[in-house]
């Protein structure tokens, strides 16, 4: 196969769309007490000292929090028992949800046949669509940094993804927590 075909081409274009456009992920800002107003250099992670689950899943809840640890020390900030200077809890909200989705049955075209006889094809009139109905899971990862000092909520960062198997909620999750400390860090280093 020729790599340099335009058909080649477009055909990963699109695929690579389709697959970007089904691991959607929101973060929402909010519950700022306090701005942040200096570079942390050492953290806390509450869920981790006193034993507390976010997560409906153990296996889930330990990969958050080696997540967190990992990613927070890879940008130079120290894990500190003792005297942290930011504090981290987090938590989640994991929702089953059904959604309705409407399937069209007609397996005529809507071109050819129906210039000759536009009643006998016609989707609307033959009523020939069914609705499926998918359960999924609506998952939010909340996350709060609190300044230590000052003892307030610098942010609570929320990621809200879908989930549609059990297989790939721990991955959407992982991706979804990257995606605050992203977003904290981005806000962290902004404040200097």
């Amino acid at each position: 196969m020729n790599r340099q075909n335009p058909y080649f081409i477009s055909l990963i274009f699109f695929s690579a769309l389709i697959f970007s456009s089904c691991s959607s992920i929101d973060i929402f800002k909010e519950n700022i007490e306090t701005p942040i107003r200096k570079k942390y250099s050492s953290f806390v992670i509450i869920n981790q000292e006193i034993g507390m689950r976010g997560f409906s899943s153990q296996f889930i809840d330990q990969q958050v929090q080696i997540h967190l640890q990992e990613a927070l020390e890879s940008q130079g900030l120290v894990y500190d028992k003792t005297g942290p200077e930011l504090v981290i809890r987090y938590t989640s909200n994991e929702d089953t949800r059904k959604r309705e989705t409407y399937q069209n049955n007609n397996t005529y075209p809507y071109w050819g046949y129906r210039v000759w006889d536009p009643w006998m094809y016609n989707p609307y009139y033959n009523n020939r669509n069914s609705t499926k109905t998918t359960t999924y899971e609506l998952v939010q990862v909340i996350v709060d940094f609190i300044d230590s000092k000052e003892d307030k909520l610098l942010m609570t960062l929320t990621g809200v993804t879908e989930v549609t198997s059990e297989k790939t909620k721990s991955k959407k999750v992982l991706k979804t927590t990257d995606k605050i400390i992203e977003s904290f860090l981005y806000d962290m280093n902004e404040s200097e």
